[in-house]
């Protein structure tokens, strides 16, 4: 029964660092995304600057 709850518990240790991971890579995503956009140098298109817009504010929100 012992055993039982160690290995939960190393279940969800690993299912937290699985989720913190994936996290990491969202952000990482979105603010690679960010750059490219921040780094064109012809104006940004209507739904670009939208979505720079909402990139900003879901990073500064974190």
């Amino acid at each position: 029964m012992a055993s039982d709850g160690k290995s939960l518990s190393e279940y969800q240790s690993m299912w937290n660092i699985n989720m913190q991971d994936l996290a990491i890579k969202e952000k990482l995503s979105k603010m690679k995304l960010l750059d490219s956009l921040l780094a064109k140098t012809e104006s940004l298109l209507d739904y670009e600057e939208a979505l720079k817009k909402k990139l900003i504010t879901d990073l500064l929100s974190n």
